[in-house]
């Protein structure tokens, strides 16, 4: 049986510190400040925008949340990011995913300023992650969660085979850079890999971010492998699920998260700490 990888545990322990570094930095006479910008009315985005608002706010986090129409222009948007920008108070923007489809949604990722980019997604700081040049260096939430989960579990990547599943810029790419910024032997696959399975059977570290229920089976994995599971998926029951078949999975493997309670917990206590490293680099 595989030891369970307390994500939500960790990201109270990480808030903890993060409430720390705010008091220090209101000492000083500075407030961490979060701007949301939420276009249109997508009931998920709504949801996420209102969790990110409610742990900024218990954190003693500034979080400002603009809200603009679905319809407005895609240069409307992107001059309220410039303002944003402008604006010395703000420290960390974030642009609530998906936007309508006749906003273009690498543009309006590109507009906002390197230095205030709390989701880590400007090709900048990309840049500077491929290139193992992270200090300073906002990096995509999930992944950097999931680096934190494993120093945590004292889990060893150095020399070790890693294959991520699933390649947005999201979580699969920047997963993929971190893990060989750590030295991991890494392999990125996606829906076009072929032969999936023989893969994953040598992955010391499976990282699975496809947005399918129970993509992952006990046949495809290598026993005593470290599984994390980035999905959040509802299956035939309705019931929140991961990628990975937990129930079976997990006797086969050293570690493995659960869904929900896993990563999941870790993305917003990280976005909230970053927010407090940019105000701090900006100092």
């Amino acid at each position: 049986m595989g030891q369970i990888i307390d994500g939500k545990t960790l990201a109270a322990e990480i808030d903890k510190q993060t409430m720390t570094e705010v008091q220090k930095l209101k000492n000083q006479g500075v407030e961490p400040h979060l701007v949301v910008v939420l276009v249109g009315e997508n009931p998920a985005s709504q949801i996420y925008v209102r969790n990110k608002e409610k742990r900024a706010n218990k954190l003693g986090i500034k979080s400002t949340l603009v809200t603009m129409n679905a319809d407005i222009s895609e240069n409307e948007l992107l001059l309220k990011i410039q303002e944003l920008n402008q604006t010395e108070d703000v420290n960390a923007i974030l642009v609530q995913m998906p936007l309508p489809k006749h906003i273009d949604a690498f543009k309006v990722t590109m507009a906002i300023d390197p230095r205030k980019d709390v989701d880590g997604f400007h090709p900048v700081n990309v840049g500077k992650l491929f290139e193992g040049k992270t200090q300073h260096t906002p990096i995509a939430c999930t992944p950097q969660g999931i680096m934190e989960m494993f120093q945590k579990y004292h889990i060893d990547i150095q020399g070790k085979r890693a294959v991520v599943v699933g390649r947005s810029s999201i979580v699969g790419k920047p997963m993929a850079a971190l893990l060989l910024n750590a030295n991991a032997t890494v392999t990125l696959a996606h829906s076009y890999t072929k032969d999936l399975a023989a893969l994953t059977k040598e992955a010391d570290i499976l990282v699975v971010a496809t947005g399918i229920a129970h993509f992952i089976k006990e046949d495809q994995v290598k026993e005593g492998a470290v599984v994390i599971d980035v999905g959040m998926d509802r299956d035939e029951n309705g019931k929140l699920t991961g990628d990975v078949d937990f129930e079976n999975v997990e006797k086969h493997v050293s570690y493995i998260t659960p869904v929900p309670k896993g990563v999941g917990p870790m993305t917003i206590s990280m976005l909230m700490k970053q927010t407090v490293n940019l105000t701090k680099w900006s100092i």
